[in-house]
């Protein structure tokens, strides 16, 4: 079985954080979301992935995974050169995959559940496709599945009226025959081919598609709400650890994972689920509480954070609290002055505010 990943579209949502790169390369716990697809896939089996690249920094993605090898997996780059959907980005992959079955993850979906068990079972099945399928809040945000027993009735893009709440999520088992059925799509009112109109076509040629539900987590990454909650979730199902120094009068409470090079001052409070970085520096009097990730090589001084994303090479010299917030690399935020109310920001790569 061969993989894909869709590492393309404009993340409109995430700005400013994505002005400047996709938004899949965004970090979670301080890794980008799109390497836990990786992650995913290689625990399926699929270590033959191709990553669909396209629009502004496409080229930071072939600069981070190169050909694969330090993931373990090997990587084919395929450029979508404008978004014309899912299903177009999916297509664009057909001599890639051949005659293989393959799996496709959308890059912004973290699931923390193992796909091991339903790629066995597709790859011995005679499904043509099969979909993972995630109760939600808010149907009308998603592609969302009527089902009856243990079959799948229609498939519906964002529906004003959803018959049910069971969302389509980003992870999609297929084989080739989704190709004959693309290349028939007309685009959608958004000018798109949408992958859902595909599926829900396959079920009308009595195609057999089959589901399984996700009772785990998972999470479509569109909004930094959405990322926030995800680092949290994340955070929470890591196993701790401690490879930085910390001196003495140093509180630390609850999962904590610290980097290499990573000092902890006197009077420095860390309260978990946090993860920090590498070579970074928590300063006396800062207090980091739960689920916060700190990237590499940032300074932290006076601060009072929880649940934040703090990329790495960032300074926060501000004595204040920050809630809900996500701050790109190279941001930094000094202040002499002393808040006591609680401040929420979201910075863009190389945002410099002086207070």
């Amino acid at each position: 079985m061969k993989g894909i990943i869709l590492h393309g579209g404009h993340g409109t949502r995430l700005r400013p954080l994505t002005h400047t790169g996709p938004k899949q390369l965004l970090p979670i716990a301080n890794k980008p979301m799109s390497e836990y697809c990786i992650d995913s896939l290689k625990d399926a089996g699929v270590k033959d992935i191709a990553i669909i690249i396209g629009g502004l920094g496409a080229n930071k993605v072939q600069e981070y995974y190169e050909d694969g090898e330090k993931f373990d997996v090997k990587i084919t780059y395929i450029k979508q050169e404008e978004p014309k959907g899912i299903a177009h980005a999916i297509r664009l992959c057909k001599s890639f995959v051949g005659k293989n079955k393959f799996l496709v993850f959308l890059g912004d979906n973290i699931i923390q559940k193992s796909i091991h068990s339903i790629a066995k079972d597709f790859e011995n099945s005679d499904d043509d496709a099969s979909i993972l399928l995630c109760e939600v809040e808010n149907p009308t945000r998603f592609g969302i599945a009527d089902i009856e027993g243990k079959k799948i009735k229609k498939i519906i893009e964002k529906p004003k009226n959803p018959p049910t709440n069971f969302a389509v999520t980003g992870i999609y088992f297929l084989t080739p025959k989704i190709f004959d059925i693309i290349d028939h799509l007309k685009p959608s009112w958004r000018n798109e081919l949408e992958i859902t109109d595909a599926l829900q076509i396959m079920l009308e040629k009595d195609h057999k598609i089959s589901y399984h539900m996700i009772t785990d987590y998972w999470k479509d990454t569109g909004t930094p709400d959405d990322i926030i909650h995800a680092n949290g979730v994340v955070l929470k199902n890591m196993k701790p650890y401690f490879h930085g120094k910390k001196e003495d009068g140093v509180f630390i409470d609850d999962k904590v994972m610290t980097g290499k090079g990573t000092i902890l001052k006197n009077g420095s409070q860390i309260i978990g689920p946090v993860i920090i970085g590498k070579n970074c520096i928590i300063d006396s009097g800062t207090r980091i509480g739960p689920n916060t990730s700190i990237g590499d090589n940032s300074y932290l001084s006076k601060c009072d954070i929880e649940d934040c994303i703090i990329m790495s090479n960032c300074e926060i010299n501000y004595n204040t609290k920050i809630r809900k917030s996500i701050i790109a690399t190279n941001s930094s935020i000094v202040s002499n002055s002393t808040n006591q109310g609680e401040k929420m920001f979201l910075l863009g790569e190389g945002t410099k505010i002086l207070l």
